[in-house]
């Protein structure tokens, strides 16, 4: 059941509006929505407008926050996410360190499948960011630290780094790591990549670094092909120790 200030989403005739249950109401061209209807309502459920268009109730999901969250820069995409959720083996028994939270994406794909996730991001403005993403998002087992990663501490299943990396960062990675647990890092350039192999190698017993490419695929009267949209994003390398 949803509750004052939840995070929701109204879907109509092609459109979706990312609200906030509660007082005021949502201006759309198809009239306007009291949002204090949401208010105790579930999803599925129809909510009209005062012109009586009809809009479905939905609950958030990680992609949701993906498209809707406001950002602070450019996030993870979720393919990426994804990998390094699948090559990690991440489930509800690891304990994640993140860093380079940002708006707190990936923070929030990872906090749905992890026992606890923790989160460091060096600049305020976008842990405080982050900090409301997520408590949208009402992950309770996920905390976001303002701060450096390399003045976190304690023991981890699985660190996921996305952010401006040096060779101090791979080797705090490797010592704040269970023995079996996985290192994991997303770099947008093979400069930055290098630096992070180089460094893994020595240490960690596997390294691999992968280029998850996307393809979606378009349909028309005309017929069916790969879109032409970008399908490179980066760099993730995944180890082991």
């Amino acid at each position: 059941m949803i509750e004052p200030d939840d995070r929701v989403l109204l879907v109509g005739e092609g459109r979706e509006y990312y609200v906030r249950a509660g007082g005021g109401t949502l201006s759309t061209d198809k009239g306007q929505v009291n949002l204090s209807l949401l208010v105790g309502a579930s999803a599925g459920d129809p909510i009209t407008s005062h012109t009586g268009a009809r809009f479905i109730v939905r609950i958030p999901r990680p992609t949701d926050f993906f498209t809707h969250a406001k950002r602070s820069g450019a996030p993870m995409l979720p393919k990426d996410i994804g990998l390094v959720i699948a090559c990690t083996g991440m489930n509800r028994n690891d304990t994640v360190l993140d860093a380079g939270t940002g708006s707190g994406i990936a923070a929030i794909y990872f906090g749905g499948i992890a026992r606890r996730v923790t989160s460091y991001e060096i600049r305020e403005e976008f842990a405080a960011l982050a900090k409301k993403n997520l408590l949208d998002a009402r992950l309770a087992n996920v905390e976001v630290v303002s701060g450096d990663v390399l003045s976190a501490d304690g023991r981890y299943d699985i660190v996921n780094l996305d952010m401006q990396i040096e060779p101090a960062h791979v080797e705090h990675a490797f010592n704040l790591l269970n023995t079996g647990g996985y290192f994991a890092c997303y770099t947008p350039f093979l400069e930055q990549m290098a630096v992070v192999v180089d460094c893994a190698q020595p240490r960690f017993s596997e390294v691999h670094t992968h280029e998850l490419i996307e393809r979606e695929m378009t349909r028309s009267k005309r017929g069916t092909r790969p879109s032409t949209s970008v399908c490179h994003s980066g760099y993730v390398t995944i180890a082991r120790k």
